[in-house]
């Protein structure tokens, strides 16, 4: 088994978190999941009809499932790199950048989310 650095580790972790991200909700692969999917009426807790997209199939419901669709970005970004190191390098640098800077940025969204709800809320005091 080759060695992995703690670098290389926080990487790979990183890509996997972007990438399936990227398969699970992000507007840009929606026509991946198009086809697995289809619409519902359901009535939620209002007793109101509302329109929900469910899995069609098995297929469907591992690129809806964040911790199945999670599970194979691992698998195949592990992989990757285990058997072409220096192809599979270059993806996992990209992802793994992108998922840091959107863990950032959710965290600094959630903050300022945080700040104007405080700043309202002294206001009406």
């Amino acid at each position: 088994m080759r060695d992995i650095s703690w670098i290389t580790y926080v990487m790979l972790i990183l890509a996997s978190y972007r990438l399936t991200h990227l398969i699970v909700f992000d507007k840009i692969t929606e026509f991946i999941r198009r086809p697995f999917m289809k619409q519902v009426q359901v009535k939620n807790e209002n007793g109101t009809l509302e329109t929900k997209e469910v899995p069609k199939s098995m297929f469907g419901y591992l690129l809806k499932c964040y911790w199945c669709a999670g599970v194979w970005s691992a698998g195949i970004l592990g992989a990757g790199y285990l058997l072409f190191p220096d192809a599979a390098f270059i993806f996992i640098l990209i992802f793994s950048i992108a998922g840091g800077q959107s863990i950032i940025e959710t965290f600094v969204g959630v903050n300022i989310k945080k700040v104007d709800y405080y700043s309202e809320h002294k206001k009406r005091q």
